[in-house]
């Protein structure tokens, strides 16, 4: 059954085939509703092409055969095929291998359920009292919605209001209280829609019902910061955008109460949690633009209806049909980011630098005037020194050492993520001080001794070339600790990676390989 499924896959591959080409790789993930294919031609007649096609329909065929033959779902797949026909198809459960482009090579995950710790975990909380007041609220809300009603010309129907008893449900069903103020003005209007017709009443996000924050909640928390498809783009550097030590540096928290909605993927949350500084319900912005951190808004739902009667009383609002939205102003706390080069004056608010090209040796002196620096990469750019990153909390650190002197990283108390490129060997030895070193890419690095990783106590993420691999599990040094392992070697097939993945410790004995030829397509 699965060779007649492959066939049209490779007839795709056989018909866009380029003249002159000597063989093909389509590499390949199905399932869950969609796929994903890169691979090329050989010879290639640039960096980018010609590139396989992706045969959705047949993939997904293919994908559906599999699942019902093997459970797998989804299903990550090798493709390799000749002039002649001839092809070689391997294929495994998706819990092995992750390609990027055919160029990055394979990455095996060995602990699904792993999560990343978020370093707002480890602040301090908050003991401030909440600044919302439920009566000063609800007064504002009553002004705020008979302003917006007068500015339209029309009443603002809203929905009934939720009762006490959905209330104590819902922050049941939470596991934690709403704070004060909100809970009140849920005794006025369940939400500001009807149906689906929104007033968009908070910072213009609709307000949720009682019901869909439960539920978003819920889902939100659910799906929380999946890790699958790690490089060291996973390590869990959070940006403060708030004012410091308001709000706890993680990409999520169980405490943010998401209530309110723009309705394309970001949202604004109750914080319920708050770091040392700030207070229980304060506001902040979430979701598919904040995954570096919440921004903040207001100390609470109060504030907030406060700010905007404020904005309404000097005319920054605009009238859309039947709409009225309110500027919100700009709450950007400063320089978060630079890309290109080390400025001239490092803003003391910034906290990730990106370095491109730079043409000589960078010196890293000057980021002393940075204290909340969180990530530092050196992209296709040397350093000789790294001493400057021992006294800042970079968590973050991608660089190129002209020498292989780690030294200066040694008992480093933030770093979490270290991606190495060196121009002489390197000793790790320096990085079993590191405390919470929990992903190292040493691929690009000479490196004296490599099963020196063995020995880092809090290590998550691996990325070796395969010479370095066999060094390490040739001597049985492979960290007992890792979650995910990514082999780079760009020519390794998929069968390499599943002895690779075997050697790391998962069972691979039962990935399918079917073999044949198709004729008479292609040239």
């Amino acid at each position: 059954m699965v060779e007649q499924v492959v066939r049209p896959v490779v007839e795709a591959i056989l018909a866009e085939a380029p003249r002159g080409w000597t063989d093909a790789v389509m590499y390949a993930r199905a399932g869950r509703g969609g796929t994903s294919v890169t691979g090329g031609y050989s010879p290639r007649s640039g960096p980018w092409g010609p590139s396989v096609p992706n045969p959705y329909q047949e993939l997904m065929a293919l994908a559906e055969t599999l699942r019902k033959d093997r459970g797998w779902e989804p299903v990550s797949l090798e493709i390799r095929c000749e002039p002649s026909g001839a092809y070689r198809l391997t294929a495994f459960r998706d819990a092995v291998a992750r390609v990027s482009g055919g160029m990055s090579g394979w990455e095996a995950v060995l602990d699904s359920d792993y999560r990343l710790p978020q370093p707002g975990l480890r602040q301090e909380a908050g003991t401030a009292p909440p600044a919302g007041d439920p009566e000063l609220a609800v007064s504002r809300f009553h002004t705020y919605v008979s302003r917006r009603a007068a500015l339209l010309g029309r009443r603002l129907e809203l929905p009934p209001p939720a009762t006490a008893a959905e209330l104590d449900e819902a922050e049941r069903r939470l596991g934690r209280s709403l704070p004060a103020d909100l809970r009140a003005l849920y005794l006025i209007a369940d939400g500001d829609g009807i149906g689906y017709d929104h007033h968009y009443l908070f910072n213009n996000c609709a307000w949720l019902s009682l019901k869909s924050l439960v539920a978003e909640h819920t889902e939100w928390q659910a799906g929380e910061r999946p890790w699958y498809g790690w490089d060291l783009e996973w390590e869990a550097v959070v940006f403060d955008t708030t004012p410091a030590e308001t709000v706890r540096r993680c990409g999520g928290h169980p405490g943010w109460l998401r209530f309110a909605t723009s309705e394309d993927g970001n949202y604004l949350a109750v914080d319920t949690a708050p770091a040392r500084l700030g207070h229980p319900g304060q506001i902040i912005r979430t979701g598919r633009d904040y995954d570096d951190g919440p921004a903040y808004i207001a100390d609470s739902v109060t504030s907030l209806l406060g700010h905007q009667l404020d904005l309404m009383e000097r005319g920054a609002y605009e009238i859309h049909g039947d709409h009225l939205s309110v500027h919100p102003g700009d709450s950007d706390p400063g320089t978060r980011q630079i890309i290109g080069a080390v400025p001239d004056e490092v803003p003391p608010t910034l906290q990730a630098l990106h370095i491109n090209d730079a043409p000589a040796p960078v010196d890293l002196a000057p980021l002393a005037a940075a204290p909340h620096l969180r990530r530092l990469h050196l992209n296709r750019s040397t350093t000789t020194d790294l001493t400057p990153v021992r006294d800042l909390p970079v968590e973050s650190l991608r660089v190129t050492l002209a020498h292989g002197d780690l030294t200066a990283l040694a008992d480093h108390p933030h770093l979490a993520a270290l991606d190495l490129t060196t121009g002489a060997p390197a000793d790790l030895r320096p990085l079993r001080t590191v405390p919470h070193l929990r992903g190292l890419d040493v691929s690009e690095a000479d490196v004296l001794d490599p099963t020196v990783v063995a020995d880092l106590p809090e290590l998550r993420y691996l990325a070796l070339t395969g010479r370095q691999w066999t060094a390490v599990l040739d001597q049985g040094k492979a960290p007992v600790t890792l979650a995910a392992a990514h082999l780079t070697d760009t020519e390794a097939t998929f069968d390499d990676a599943l002895a690779w993945a075997a050697r790391l410790g998962m069972d691979t004995e039962d990935a399918l390989r079917v073999t044949g030829t198709v004729e008479g397509v292609g040239g």
